[in-house]
């Protein structure tokens, strides 16, 4: 092995050790303190130990934060208390300097690389969880955005992922409402999906080819002679952040709005794939109400069935028809259902679903006040809690986490929309085996592989 490599495997190793110390000590911590609880006959309090975690974990940059941001979507998966607190933790991280920028840089393009550029900004425009974004002009004028990834991302990954178990563990110990076995499994999947570069480059080439026709939505092109496993280089799109179209007249924040929802949705029933992560940074919104999508490392390819399994627990609940209901569940991986357990799950869905059912215009939640779909995810956890819990496939995860995140941009902009009439746009004349054609073409011009 050269010394470079056997460099690199040390500094992993060190910074796995690292890691497992500073995040097991935090979590490490709370089990025992949950043990000595329980032993002694103490009450366990969610609150106060939810508060010990977030100030535990509060100094770390990293993916655990990326996971408090999607757990936060699906009912019952960690208790209330705990994503309240970690939901407070820096989302947007402190920026690795310029040393660390031109360390990475000459050693993914190597030592030239600043001839490259006519212009690169030492400070980066934007720094989240996994990596920072810096600002860069060729000599055509070209303006691009350069993500890099921060040092040993791919130990740091493995030791929260680890944690996060013992969390799940925990939690599971005192409250059974839902058993979080797949969705670590989905959680471990996708983040290390987003560690390969090359990989959302991909991604990034597959929505470009599938929105290239739908107005309204724009995805970066990626420069491959500037990227890397580690780097990727891709063209700049300008806007505005959503939050500043709040107040904007409705017309225009209806406009925002739909062009959202075909952004998120039109891959999904046409393609199913979906982009699984529409938190605030991952969009902008152009002078005319188009918006751009961006970040397209963390993307779910469905199988064909899964949408229709979707279309089905839609038609179910419009006709009432328990058993397409049951045959829906079975298509997304639920097994062993009781029928109390699918009133409980319907109770959910009829949620999720409910905007889509009324051919008419309204609000995408008609209570506005507080967290969209706060309520019923409460209601759902308790009954769920109540008849011994039940085990969500994996694919159920990141489908959940857009449907809740778009949601919440919809109240944010308070649009107030026929979604229906979307939603028919979509699935008029859906066909499984045409989608499955489509899937199959798109992906292998792309090289994903299949699911």
């Amino acid at each position: 092995m050269a010394a470079d490599d056997r460099f690199k495997d040390d500094a992993s190793l060190v910074g796995r050790v690292k890691r497992y110390a500073r995040v097991g000590t935090a979590v490490g911590g709370l089990a025992a303190r949950f043990a000595g609880d329980s032993v002694f006959g103490i009450e366990f309090d969610r609150g106060e130990q939810a508060v010990h975690l977030k100030n535990a974990l509060g100094g770390l940059k990293g993916p655990l934060m990326k996971v408090a941001q999607i757990l936060a979507t699906v009912p019952d998966v960690l208790p209330e208390e705990y994503l309240q607190e970690l939901g407070q933790l820096q989302t947007n991280a402190p920026s690795m300097g310029w040393v660390f920028v031109r360390r990475r840089m000459t050693a993914e393009l190597g030592p030239d690389w600043q001839d490259v550029f006519a212009s690169f900004e030492h400070e980066a425009a934007a720094a989240a969880s996994l990596g920072q974004v810096h600002r860069a002009r060729d000599f055509d004028g070209r303006d691009f955005a350069c993500k890099l990834q921060y040092p040993d991302m791919r130990s740091i990954v493995d030791a929260d992922l680890s944690q996060l178990k013992l969390i799940f563990s925990i939690y599971r110990r005192y409250d059974r409402g839902i058993d979080p076995t797949e969705i670590h499994t989905e959680l471990s999947a996708r983040l290390h999906e987003e560690l390969d570069y090359r990989r959302e480059a991909a991604n990034l080439a597959l929505f470009g080819r599938i929105l290239s026709r739908v107005e309204g939505v724009h995805v970066p092109i990626t420069v491959p002679a500037l990227s890397s496993d580690r780097l990727l280089t891709m063209t700049w799109l300008s806007g505005e952040p959503l939050l500043a179209f709040k107040d904007k007249p409705e017309r225009i924040r209806n406009a925002v709005a739909t062009n959202m929802f075909r952004a998120w949705y039109l891959p999904f029933y046409r393609y199913a794939l979906i982009h699984g992560d529409p938190h605030l940074g991952n969009y902008s919104v152009r002078s005319d109400r188009s918006v751009n999508l961006m970040d397209f490392g963390c993307i779910r390819v469905f199988k064909p069935t899964f949408v229709t399994g979707v279309i089905d627990l839609y038609r179910a609940l419009c006709e009432n028809d328990e058993d397409l209901a049951v045959h829906a569940y079975e298509t997304w991986g639920f097994v062993a259902l009781e029928r109390e357990v699918i009133d409980i799950l319907n109770l959910w869905a009829r949620f999720v679903y409910a905007p889509l059912m009324r051919d008419r215009v309204q609000p995408i939640q008609e209570n506005e006040g507080g967290v969209y779909g706060a309520q019923v995810a409460s209601r759902v956890r308790q009954e769920l809690r109540r008849v011994g819990g039940v085990k969500p496939p994996r694919e159920f995860l990141l489908m959940d986490r857009a449907a809740i995140g778009l949601g919440s941009v919809f109240l944010h902009l308070r649009a107030r929309l026929n979604w229906h009439s979307l939603f028919h746009d979509l699935i008029e004349g859906y066909d499984e085996r045409a989608l499955t054609a489509r899937q199959r073409k798109a992906l292998k011009a792309c090289a994903i592989p299949l699911p």
